[in-house]
């Protein structure tokens, strides 16, 4: 037997167990050349990776130690006696290799995949193989059964026959369209319940739970969730801490490094979330534009038709709304700079960028039109009522207030650089996937005061040597990296009328 320790290392959702190179009670060569162990102890078991310690004042011979996410999925207190065994392979993984060679996998196939994944019985390895193989075909009752499978591996929440329950969720790829934080409060005032969860950025400076955290708690449990929304109508809160779909952020975990976000994990991740949440009515927004991910109107017309078909089979009411996605929405990229536009808008601030204002009331007044006494065609009307009488600010202070303080104070990375056009005209396009790369590159989301700040939006004039936009970081090594690419390719066209 061995006792259990907590080693206060972040694998960011890597189970590692730690053992001396001397350890007493086993063989350490028996588990090296699986690279895995299974610890167990008190009826529980935990599959992790196997990492070796040569210093006796980390580790002592006798004990075992676990990351700090390891420790957690564990759920023994530290100082517990526990086991090793040879790991036991998920046999699931079995048909993850079928994929990998081409095989078609079955809804049971999938289930058992998903069941052993949310279990953390999959290594980052493994389930970097699954999403590989996914995302080289998947026929469309693979992308239903994918989302049915995250759907039964987590929690589901119940809303006592309460109908429609409404939500919203755009597909991403826009840097600053945190139109999300602008459409709850609206309908919340109106007073249709929304239950907005949303997933930590993949590939974007920012998501909807990322740039929320700079406003209020995100880290919200299920009961307290559901009061919020019986009491305040709405909310906005990161799902995986209320397991709903907990696969999802799993496999978003291992999708963010390799950047692999295809359309049909996509429909899976987004569609088994909103029916765990117990959402009736959805409005998707898909936008398309020459940088974004949907890149083309037939492109568009295919995702949507995915989405009708998976969404009908879980008894979802389905409206896809085609937006604009040539640039980039607002002016902020990145957490505090989009929640700097966030509020502008529910404030009424004159200077509040009109795109962001515009799509959200474009998005919430089609989720208005699922209320039975609203007629067709008037949801607009009614959102920008709501809004422009102070309603929505409202509901949004009341949601935050119940929500609880952010964790963390965010302010504005104070490492500035300008960076300027290098010719007079006019801006005619700005590339969405390399100004996103860019906030990335300065530290966002990870630092939620870095980002970029645009000063100009396609259509504005510009004269050689003015600034296009500036970027904000906090570190030197970010700031240097964002600066030095931003200066290679700008990312914003510039010509003459």
């Amino acid at each position: 037997m061995l006792t259990l320790r907590r080693l206060p290392i972040d694998t960011f959702r890597e189970n590692v167990a730690f053992l001396n190179r001397g350890c007493t009670g086993y063989h350490v060569e028996d588990f090296l050349g699986l690279g895995r162990v299974e610890v167990r102890g008190d009826g529980r078991s935990l599959l992790a990776v196997l990492n070796l310690v040569d210093d006796p004042a980390i580790l002592g011979p006798e004990e075992i130690g676990l990351s700090q996410s390891a420790f957690r999925h564990l759920g023994l207190p530290e100082g517990s006696p526990v086991h090793l065994v040879p790991p036991t392979p998920p046999v699931s993984f079995d048909r993850v290799r079928d994929k990998v060679l081409g095989a078609t996998l079955s809804p049971e196939d999938l289930r058992r995949i998903i069941a052993d994944i949310t279990d953390h019985r999959y290594s980052k390895i493994e389930i970097a193989a699954f999403l590989i193989a996914c995302a080289s075909f998947m026929t469309t009752e693979e992308v239903l059964g994918l989302t049915r499978a995250m759907v039964a591996a987590g929690a589901r929440l119940d809303w006592d026959g309460v109908r429609p329950i409404v939500d919203k969720h755009c597909i991403g790829g826009i840097p600053g369209n945190r139109t999300s934080m602008i459409v709850v409060p609206i309908v919340a005032a109106h007073g249709l319940p929304i239950p907005k969860t949303s997933s930590r950025a993949i590939t974007s400076p920012a998501g909807t739970a990322d740039t929320m955290e700079v406003l209020a708690n995100v880290d919200v449990p299920v009961e307290r969730m559901q009061e919020l929304v019986r009491e305040a109508r709405g909310c906005l809160v990161w799902g995986g801490h209320v397991r709903l779909s907990p696969a999802d952020d799993i496999l978003i975990s291992v999708e963010r490094p390799l950047a692999i976000d295809t359309r049909e994990q996509l429909v899976a991740s987004i569609l088994s979330k909103k029916v765990a949440a117990g959402s009736s009515h959805l409005v998707v927004d898909i936008p398309v534009g020459p940088t974004a991910k949907v890149r083309s109107m037939a492109e568009a017309a295919r995702l949507r038709k995915l989405f009708e078909h998976v969404g009908d089979q879980l008894g979802l009411s389905l409206d896809v709304a085609v937006t604009d996605g040539s640039q980039p929405v607002g002016r902020g990229i990145g957490p505090v700079l989009e929640a700097r536009d966030v509020m502008a808008v529910l404030r009424g601030d004159p200077a509040a960028p009109a795109d962001l204002r515009d799509r959200a009331l474009l998005l919430a007044g089609r989720i208005l039109e699922f209320d039975p006494a609203v007629r067709g065609g008037a949801g607009i009307a009614i959102a920008r009522q709501i809004l422009e009488s102070g309603r929505a600010l409202a509901a949004m202070e009341r949601i935050m207030a119940m929500q609880g303080p952010p964790p963390a104070a965010a302010t504005l990375g104070t490492l500035v650089a300008e960076i300027p056009s290098p010719a007079e005209g006019v801006v005619t396009a700005i590339d969405c996937f390399r100004i996103a790369r860019i906030a990335r590159l300065a530290g966002a989301p990870n630092d939620k005061g870095a980002g970029i700040d645009l000063l100009r939006k396609v259509g504005d004039p510009v004269r050689r040597g003015e600034p296009l936009y500036r970027i904000h970081a906090r570190t030197g090594a970010d700031f240097a990296f964002a600066q030095s690419f931003a200066l290679e390719e700008t990312g914003v066209s510039v010509a003459m009328p």
